[in-house]
Protein backbone atom coordinates (compact mmCIF):
# COMPACT_ATOMS: atom_id res chain seq x y z
CA UNK A 1 0.00 0.00 0.00
CA UNK A 2 1.09 3.43 -0.78
CA UNK A 3 1.28 6.39 1.15
CA UNK A 4 0.06 10.10 1.10
CA UNK A 5 1.90 12.86 2.81
CA UNK A 6 5.83 12.84 4.47
CA UNK A 7 4.42 12.36 8.18
CA UNK A 8 7.21 10.29 9.79
CA UNK A 9 7.16 8.69 13.09
CA UNK A 10 7.56 5.07 14.43
CA UNK A 11 6.39 3.11 17.69
CA UNK A 12 2.93 4.11 19.94
CA UNK A 13 4.04 7.75 20.55
CA UNK A 14 4.93 8.84 17.15
CA UNK A 15 1.47 7.44 15.78
CA UNK A 16 -0.54 8.89 18.32
CA UNK A 17 0.91 12.04 17.68
CA UNK A 18 -0.81 12.08 14.10
CA UNK A 19 -4.34 11.77 15.37
CA UNK A 20 -4.63 16.32 15.27
CA UNK A 21 -3.62 15.95 11.26
CA UNK A 22 -5.64 13.18 10.29
CA UNK A 23 -8.42 14.81 12.33
CA UNK A 24 -8.11 17.62 10.26
CA UNK A 25 -7.98 15.85 6.99
CA UNK A 26 -11.15 13.59 7.56
CA UNK A 27 -13.55 16.71 8.91
CA UNK A 28 -12.56 18.42 5.53
CA UNK A 29 -13.21 15.15 3.57
CA UNK A 30 -16.51 14.58 5.79
CA UNK A 31 -17.87 17.84 7.10
CA UNK A 32 -18.92 15.74 10.33
CA UNK A 33 -17.14 15.93 13.35
CA UNK A 34 -18.18 12.67 14.49
CA UNK A 35 -17.90 10.49 11.03
CA UNK A 36 -13.98 12.11 11.06
CA UNK A 37 -13.02 10.94 14.12
CA UNK A 38 -14.43 7.70 13.21
CA UNK A 39 -12.76 7.20 10.44
CA UNK A 40 -9.64 7.76 11.79
CA UNK A 41 -10.63 5.50 14.95
CA UNK A 42 -10.53 2.68 12.05
CA UNK A 43 -7.38 3.56 10.19
CA UNK A 44 -5.65 3.49 13.88
CA UNK A 45 -7.34 0.17 14.07
CA UNK A 46 -5.91 -0.93 10.93
CA UNK A 47 -2.57 0.06 11.44
CA UNK A 48 -2.49 -1.88 15.31
CA UNK A 49 -3.73 -5.11 13.46
CA UNK A 50 -0.78 -5.32 11.40
CA UNK A 51 1.58 -7.71 11.69
CA UNK A 52 4.87 -5.92 13.67
CA UNK A 53 7.17 -7.24 10.91
CA UNK A 54 4.63 -5.29 8.79
CA UNK A 55 4.63 -2.17 10.48
CA UNK A 56 8.63 -1.97 10.84
CA UNK A 57 8.35 -2.20 6.86
CA UNK A 58 6.59 1.00 6.49
CA UNK A 59 8.97 4.01 6.53
CA UNK A 60 6.08 6.80 7.24
CA UNK A 61 3.22 5.46 9.90
CA UNK A 62 1.82 8.84 9.61
CA UNK A 63 1.55 8.42 5.49
CA UNK A 64 0.08 5.50 5.37
CA UNK A 65 -2.02 6.56 8.34
CA UNK A 66 -3.54 9.33 6.18
CA UNK A 67 -3.60 7.56 3.15
CA UNK A 68 -5.80 5.00 5.06
CA UNK A 69 -8.19 7.57 6.58
CA UNK A 70 -8.41 9.31 2.98
CA UNK A 71 -9.71 6.18 1.78
CA UNK A 72 -12.25 5.15 4.59
CA UNK A 73 -13.02 8.93 3.74
CA UNK A 74 -13.59 8.01 0.09
CA UNK A 75 -15.71 5.17 1.20
CA UNK A 76 -18.00 6.86 3.64
CA UNK A 77 -18.40 9.53 0.74
CA UNK A 78 -19.53 7.54 -1.99
CA UNK A 79 -22.31 5.86 0.78
CA UNK A 80 -23.15 9.54 2.24
CA UNK A 81 -25.40 10.56 -0.81
CA UNK A 82 -27.68 7.72 -0.50
CA UNK A 83 -27.75 8.30 3.16
CA UNK A 84 -28.06 12.07 2.93
CA UNK A 85 -31.47 11.11 0.72
CA UNK A 86 -33.29 9.62 3.77
CA UNK A 87 -32.30 12.26 6.03
CA UNK A 88 -35.08 14.50 7.18
CA UNK A 89 -34.63 17.70 5.65
CA UNK A 90 -31.65 19.78 4.87
CA UNK A 91 -28.23 18.21 5.67
CA UNK A 92 -25.33 20.81 6.89
CA UNK A 93 -22.00 20.24 7.70
CA UNK A 94 -21.81 20.07 11.28
CA UNK A 95 -20.72 23.70 13.20
CA UNK A 96 -17.35 24.06 14.85
CA UNK A 97 -16.19 26.59 18.37
CA UNK A 98 -13.70 28.28 18.43
CA UNK A 99 -11.42 26.55 21.49
CA UNK A 100 -10.12 29.73 22.16
CA UNK A 101 -13.31 31.34 23.48
CA UNK A 102 -15.80 28.56 23.99
CA UNK A 103 -15.59 26.63 27.23
CA UNK A 104 -16.51 22.85 27.62
CA UNK A 105 -18.75 22.81 30.81
CA UNK A 106 -16.23 21.16 33.53
CA UNK A 107 -13.35 20.83 30.90
CA UNK A 108 -12.44 17.94 28.84
CA UNK A 109 -13.51 14.61 30.83
CA UNK A 110 -11.09 12.97 28.72
CA UNK A 111 -7.81 11.99 30.69
CA UNK A 112 -4.69 11.88 28.70
CA UNK A 113 -2.28 13.33 26.62
CA UNK A 114 -3.47 16.29 24.17
CA UNK A 115 -4.18 14.00 21.20
CA UNK A 116 -7.11 12.16 22.51
CA UNK A 117 -8.73 15.60 23.53
CA UNK A 118 -11.97 16.07 21.94
CA UNK A 119 -11.82 15.81 18.14
CA UNK A 120 -13.49 19.21 17.38
CA UNK A 121 -10.47 20.99 19.46
CA UNK A 122 -8.18 19.91 17.01
CA UNK A 123 -9.58 21.38 13.90
CA UNK A 124 -7.38 23.90 12.88
CA UNK A 125 -9.90 26.86 11.90
CA UNK A 126 -9.23 28.31 8.60
CA UNK A 127 -11.19 29.41 5.41
CA UNK A 128 -11.34 25.78 4.14
CA UNK A 129 -14.00 24.80 7.03
CA UNK A 130 -16.06 27.84 6.55
CA UNK A 131 -19.21 26.77 6.40
CA UNK A 132 -19.54 28.60 3.07
CA UNK A 133 -16.64 26.83 2.04
CA UNK A 134 -17.64 23.47 3.32
CA UNK A 135 -21.05 23.75 1.63
CA UNK A 136 -19.37 24.00 -1.75
CA UNK A 137 -17.25 21.15 -1.00
CA UNK A 138 -20.87 19.38 -0.86
CA UNK A 139 -21.38 19.96 -4.30
CA UNK A 140 -18.08 18.06 -5.61
CA UNK A 141 -17.78 14.12 -6.19
CA UNK A 142 -16.30 12.43 -3.79
CA UNK A 143 -12.99 11.59 -6.08
CA UNK A 144 -12.92 15.80 -6.85
CA UNK A 145 -13.72 16.36 -3.26
CA UNK A 146 -10.40 14.10 -1.94
CA UNK A 147 -8.28 15.38 -5.11
CA UNK A 148 -8.96 18.76 -4.07
CA UNK A 149 -8.94 18.62 -0.30
CA UNK A 150 -5.59 16.70 -0.37
CA UNK A 151 -3.97 19.14 -3.02
CA UNK A 152 -4.97 22.70 -2.68
CA UNK A 153 -5.52 22.00 1.08
CA UNK A 154 -3.17 19.77 2.59
CA UNK A 155 -0.52 20.60 -0.08
CA UNK A 156 0.10 16.33 -1.07
CA UNK A 157 1.57 16.03 -4.28
CA UNK A 158 -0.92 14.25 -7.31
CA UNK A 159 1.52 11.21 -7.52
CA UNK A 160 0.40 10.48 -4.01
CA UNK A 161 -3.18 11.15 -4.19
CA UNK A 162 -3.39 9.00 -7.27
CA UNK A 163 -2.65 5.97 -4.77
CA UNK A 164 -5.66 7.06 -2.66
CA UNK A 165 -8.00 7.47 -5.80
CA UNK A 166 -6.55 4.42 -7.50
CA UNK A 167 -6.27 7.44 -10.48
CA UNK A 168 -3.39 8.14 -12.73
CA UNK A 169 -1.47 11.74 -11.55
CA UNK A 170 -3.02 13.52 -14.38
CA UNK A 171 -6.69 12.05 -13.98
CA UNK A 172 -6.29 13.53 -10.34
CA UNK A 173 -4.88 16.94 -11.30
CA UNK A 174 -7.98 17.07 -13.47
CA UNK A 175 -10.65 16.37 -10.71
CA UNK A 176 -8.78 19.35 -8.41
CA UNK A 177 -8.93 21.24 -11.35
CA UNK A 178 -12.58 20.42 -11.73
CA UNK A 179 -12.85 21.28 -7.91
CA UNK A 180 -11.59 24.46 -8.06
CA UNK A 181 -13.92 25.86 -10.79
CA UNK A 182 -16.64 25.00 -8.55
CA UNK A 183 -14.71 26.55 -5.95
CA UNK A 184 -13.95 30.04 -7.67
CA UNK A 185 -17.76 30.72 -8.52
CA UNK A 186 -18.04 31.14 -4.29
CA UNK A 187 -17.24 34.82 -3.62
CA UNK A 188 -14.21 35.63 -1.34
CA UNK A 189 -15.45 36.12 1.98
CA UNK A 190 -15.23 39.49 3.70
CA UNK A 191 -12.97 40.15 6.46
CA UNK A 192 -14.15 39.02 9.87
CA UNK A 193 -14.26 42.71 10.94
CA UNK A 194 -16.98 43.30 8.37
CA UNK A 195 -19.04 40.23 9.03
CA UNK A 196 -18.84 40.71 12.68
CA UNK A 197 -20.50 44.36 12.34
CA UNK A 198 -23.56 42.90 10.02
CA UNK A 199 -24.32 39.99 12.36
CA UNK A 200 -24.02 41.67 15.30
CA UNK A 201 -26.90 44.42 13.56
CA UNK A 202 -28.82 40.97 12.58
CA UNK A 203 -28.44 39.99 16.53
CA UNK A 204 -29.74 43.11 17.54
CA UNK A 205 -32.62 43.37 15.21
CA UNK A 206 -33.72 39.35 16.04
CA UNK A 207 -33.99 40.39 19.76
CA UNK A 208 -35.86 43.95 18.97
CA UNK A 209 -37.77 41.51 16.45
CA UNK A 210 -37.50 44.31 13.62
CA UNK A 211 -38.42 43.07 11.17
CA UNK A 212 -37.69 46.14 8.89
CA UNK A 213 -34.37 46.75 10.22
CA UNK A 214 -33.96 42.78 9.17
CA UNK A 215 -34.90 42.93 6.03
CA UNK A 216 -32.70 45.83 5.47
CA UNK A 217 -29.98 43.76 6.66
CA UNK A 218 -30.65 40.62 4.50
CA UNK A 219 -30.17 40.27 0.42
CA UNK A 220 -33.29 40.68 -1.48
CA UNK A 221 -32.21 36.91 -2.68
CA UNK A 222 -30.69 35.74 0.64
CA UNK A 223 -31.49 32.23 1.01
CA UNK A 224 -31.89 30.55 4.90
CA UNK A 225 -31.45 26.25 5.09
CA UNK A 226 -31.91 24.67 8.32
CA UNK A 227 -31.06 21.50 9.55
CA UNK A 228 -32.90 19.52 12.37
CA UNK A 229 -32.20 15.80 11.11
CA UNK A 230 -35.68 14.67 12.36
CA UNK A 231 -34.98 15.52 15.57
CA UNK A 232 -36.48 19.16 16.12
CA UNK A 233 -39.33 21.56 14.44
CA UNK A 234 -37.75 22.95 11.82
CA UNK A 235 -38.34 24.26 8.15
CA UNK A 236 -37.87 21.35 5.63
CA UNK A 237 -37.16 23.55 2.74
CA UNK A 238 -34.77 26.21 2.50
CA UNK A 239 -36.37 29.76 2.74
CA UNK A 240 -35.83 31.89 0.12
CA UNK A 241 -36.51 36.02 -0.25
CA UNK A 242 -35.23 38.42 2.66
CA UNK A 243 -38.26 39.59 4.01
CA UNK A 244 -39.94 35.73 4.14
CA UNK A 245 -36.47 35.39 6.43
CA UNK A 246 -37.13 38.18 8.27
CA UNK A 247 -40.77 36.93 9.18
CA UNK A 248 -39.17 33.73 9.96
CA UNK A 249 -37.00 34.58 12.87
CA UNK A 250 -39.27 37.18 14.27
CA UNK A 251 -41.70 34.31 14.38
CA UNK A 252 -38.97 31.87 16.53
CA UNK A 253 -38.59 34.70 18.63
CA UNK A 254 -42.38 34.78 19.46
CA UNK A 255 -42.45 31.36 20.02
CA UNK A 256 -39.41 31.29 21.94
CA UNK A 257 -39.79 32.87 24.78
CA UNK A 258 -36.24 33.15 26.75
CA UNK A 259 -34.47 32.59 23.86
CA UNK A 260 -30.64 34.23 24.33
CA UNK A 261 -28.76 35.31 21.27
CA UNK A 262 -24.52 35.43 21.43
CA UNK A 263 -22.26 36.05 19.34
CA UNK A 264 -19.87 33.43 18.48
CA UNK A 265 -17.07 32.34 16.18
CA UNK A 266 -18.57 29.48 14.22
CA UNK A 267 -16.22 27.40 11.97
CA UNK A 268 -13.21 30.48 12.38
CA UNK A 269 -15.71 33.54 11.20
CA UNK A 270 -18.56 35.41 13.07
CA UNK A 271 -21.78 33.83 14.02
CA UNK A 272 -24.76 33.27 16.42
CA UNK A 273 -25.69 30.92 18.74
CA UNK A 274 -29.33 30.65 20.38
CA UNK A 275 -29.86 28.91 23.67
CA UNK A 276 -32.72 28.44 25.95
CA UNK A 277 -32.11 27.75 29.78
CA UNK A 278 -28.36 26.74 28.92
CA UNK A 279 -28.78 24.56 26.16
CA UNK A 280 -27.63 25.18 22.69
CA UNK A 281 -30.36 25.60 20.29
CA UNK A 282 -29.36 26.58 17.10
CA UNK A 283 -25.97 27.62 15.95
CA UNK A 284 -26.59 29.90 12.66
CA UNK A 285 -23.56 30.99 10.17
CA UNK A 286 -23.69 33.28 7.75
CA UNK A 287 -22.23 34.59 4.45
CA UNK A 288 -21.85 38.17 3.77
CA UNK A 289 -21.61 40.10 0.92
CA UNK A 290 -21.74 43.88 -0.11
CA UNK A 291 -23.04 44.73 4.10
CA UNK A 292 -26.04 42.16 3.89
CA UNK A 293 -26.22 38.45 4.40
CA UNK A 294 -26.87 36.36 1.52
CA UNK A 295 -26.86 33.08 3.09
CA UNK A 296 -27.81 31.93 6.72
CA UNK A 297 -26.74 28.24 7.61
CA UNK A 298 -28.96 27.70 10.70
CA UNK A 299 -27.77 23.79 12.11
CA UNK A 300 -30.13 22.55 14.86
CA UNK A 301 -29.47 18.77 14.98
CA UNK A 302 -28.48 18.11 18.65
CA UNK A 303 -26.07 15.65 17.57
CA UNK A 304 -24.39 18.07 15.52
CA UNK A 305 -24.09 20.69 18.63
CA UNK A 306 -22.11 18.37 21.02
CA UNK A 307 -19.03 19.85 20.39
CA UNK A 308 -20.44 23.66 21.54
CA UNK A 309 -21.42 22.20 25.17
CA UNK A 310 -20.98 18.67 26.64
CA UNK A 311 -23.31 20.02 29.43
CA UNK A 312 -26.03 20.36 26.80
Amino acid sequence: MGTVGTGTGTGTDGIAGERRQLINVAYRLLGSVTEAEDAVQDAYARWYRLPRSRQEEILSPGAWLTTVTSRICLDLLGSARARRERYVGAWLPEPLPNRTEWDHAGGTDLAGPADLADPADQIVLDESVAMAFLVVLESMTPAERVAFILHDVFRYPFAEIADVLGRTPAACKQLAASARRRVSVARAPVTATGQADVVRQVKEAWETKDIAALVGLLNPAAVMTADGGGMVGTILSPVEGGTRIAQYMVAIADKAPGLEVLERSVNGVPGLVAQRAGVIMTVASFDVSDGRVTRIWAVRNPEKLRPWGREG
